[in-house]
Formats: structure tokens, sequence, C-alpha cells
């Protein structure tokens, strides 16, 4: 086995003739667009391809475009170490690319700072008025524009809520959040705030800087000091690589829990509540297409999700001892049974 900071700095170029029965509609003839692609996550492999690329490429496909006829891909992932998304950002510019796909707010940062002309569609990013990525949600200016994949920061408290709903007797819920770093500010407040007014205690662990499995053990032991008997687990990159060893966690210690990735709660966790993340690389190519087309990203207004999915695990429920109220079970989009 490939010890794991063999992955770290992974580049891939994908240039995979695709062969159709039909012209792409409206692509530019003759010219092959170079697309980059920045990913914070683990870098795919040919039996664990990346979900998120595919769903993208897929899209384009639909949009007439055929790679390795009239575009390719250069894509370049972090495995959720950000501290490389900067150079591999860079790498993309001085590789000449036409647009730069990225991945979650950090590489949209990563991206922004290493060029100002070519166009960047973030495929996913958090509140990206506020971390002054644009100028406007309607007017985005400069040549970032996209999707986030929130509505804002009172979304958390709604998760919040429904985890309360389905575990009625719980009362101190740990987190598993990433703050790069920075100092927790609106997110902290807004979840305090929600918890308050559920009557919970919140509990704040971060994992920022987990690199290893002992480096997730430290994290996962103090959730046990300090009595937690729920867990949330954000939509972190870095959640979503050590996912296994979290359903392990809260399968043995039997922690109703909230998850934002389907895979967590259909492996086992309890709830899931978030936006489609494979429609949002599939939104982005659509962007792509239209930047491809002559638009400009300063006037492309930046999109939020207006759907969210609520999946319920019933199967977890009933291990819990919990009964899912009929009122969210009616509500939810899939119940696994």
């Amino acid at each position: 086995m490939l010890h794991r900071s063999a992955f770290r700095s992974i580049s891939i170029i994908l240039v995979v003739g695709t062969l159709l029965s039909f012209e792409p509609r409206a692509v530019a003839q003759g010219k092959v667009w170079r697309i980059g692609w920045l990913d914070p996550s683990v870098p795919p492999t040919e039996t664990t391809p990346s979900p998120s690329l595919r769903a993208f490429q897929q899209a384009l496909s639909r949009l007439g475009y055929a790679e390795g006829r009239n575009y390719m891909i250069e894509a370049r992932f972090a495995d959720t170490d950000e501290s490389l998304l900067p150079a591999l950002a860079k790498e993309l510019v001085d590789r000449g690319v036409d647009v730069i796909v990225t991945i979650g707010t950090p590489t949209v940062f990563a991206a922004k700072g290493a060029t100002t002309t070519i166009p960047i569609v973030m495929a996913g990013s958090n509140d990206p008025v506020g971390n002054g990525l644009v100028a406007s949600l309607a007017q985005p200016g400069g040549n970032v524009t996209g999707f986030t994949h929130n509505p804002g920061l009172a979304f958390a408290g709604k998760a919040l809520q429904l985890l309360k709903d389905a575990a009625p007797n719980i009362s101190r819920v740990a987190t598993l959040a990433e703050s790069n770093g920075r100092p927790w500010g609106q997110r902290e407040d807004e979840l305090q705030f929600a918890a308050e007014a559920l009557k919970l205690k919140l509990l704040l662990n971060d994992v920022n800087g987990v690199k290893s499995n002992t480096d997730l053990d430290s994290v996962l032991t103090k959730i046990i000091d300090e009595h937690a008997d729920a867990l949330f687990v954000f939509p972190e990159f870095v959640n979503n690589k050590y996912e296994q060893e979290i359903l392990e966690f809260i399968s043995t210690n039997k922690l109703p829990s909230m998850g934002q990735h389907t895979s967590f709660v259909e492996q086992g966790g309890l709830l899931y509540y978030y936006t489609d993340w494979l429609e949002l690389r599939r939104q982005a190519a659509g962007y792509v297409d239209k930047i491809f087309k002559g638009a400009k990203p300063e006037d492309l207004p930046v999109e939020q999700p207006s759907r969210f999915e609520l999946i319920v695990n019933l199967k977890t429920a009933h291990a819990l001892g919990l009964t899912i109220p009929m009122a969210m079970l009616g509500f939810a989009d899939k119940v696994i049974e």
C-alpha cells in the first residue's frame, strides 16, 4: 500500500478521447479548450474515480463537448492539504488553462491569488461576498463567479434542529469542523445561537491540521472526554477523507449524527441534510460553457442552491433506539431501511 503522503501533491492530466455520434453544438471549431480543475480532495485512482470530476465531465458531454476533441482537463488534487493549493493553482496558470474550476472555498482563494485574468468558476463555495471573493452575488466583478453550496450561516442551525428533532434527548453535540487556522467567527456565533435556542451545549472540535489517523484519534478522544452524546460532521474535505474512521467512531459510541455528504448517511450515519454536491459540479459546466461562448465572469451572477436534500437512515435510528418523527419521514427525500 502506498503511503498517504505519496499522494499529497499528485497532479494528473486527463486527456481521454470520447467518441460521440454527433458534432458538438455551438462549440468553437478547431480549438481545444484547457480546463483547470483545482480540488482539495484525495486524488482519484482507476478504482476510485472522482465523483465530482465525473459529474462535471458528464455535464460537459451533454452540452456537446467531447474530451480530447475540443477540451482537455488539467486536474490538481491537494489530498486535503490546503497548504499545497497556491502552488497547484500557479501550475494551472502556468499551463495556460482557459478557465479554472474550483472545488470548495480555499481553492477559490488559491486560484484568485494566482490569476486576476483567467476566469474562475466556483463549483461550490461558502459566502463568497463575505470572504471578499466577489463584489456581490448579482454582479461578481473581477474574474470569479459560480455557485455557493449553502444559502448562509443560518443553514447549519437548521441542520442542528433536525438532529435534535430526531434525537430529542441529546444535550451535548460535538462538531467536527475546520477552522482553516482562522477564528471560527460568524459560523461559531450562528451555531451557538441555534444551539442555545435548542438547549444544546455545542462542543467545537477543530480538524484543521488532521493529516493522519493518529491526529484524528486525538480529536475523537477529546469528544469522548467531553461526554458528547451526538456528533455534527461538517462537509470538510478532511472529514470526507476519514469518513470510515468517523463512522466507526459513531457506531462504537452509539452517537446520533448529522453528516453533510450522502455517503456518510448511506454507510451508517443517522441524518444527511445539504445541497446536492454533484449538481453544483454539473452547474459549473454550464458556466464554463457560457464563458467559452464569450460570457465574462464579472457578468455571470453567483447562484445559491434553492433545494436541499434530507436523508434519514432508519436502520441506524432503530439501532440507536430512536423513533424518527413521522413529519420528518414525510419531509425526507430518501429513507434508508
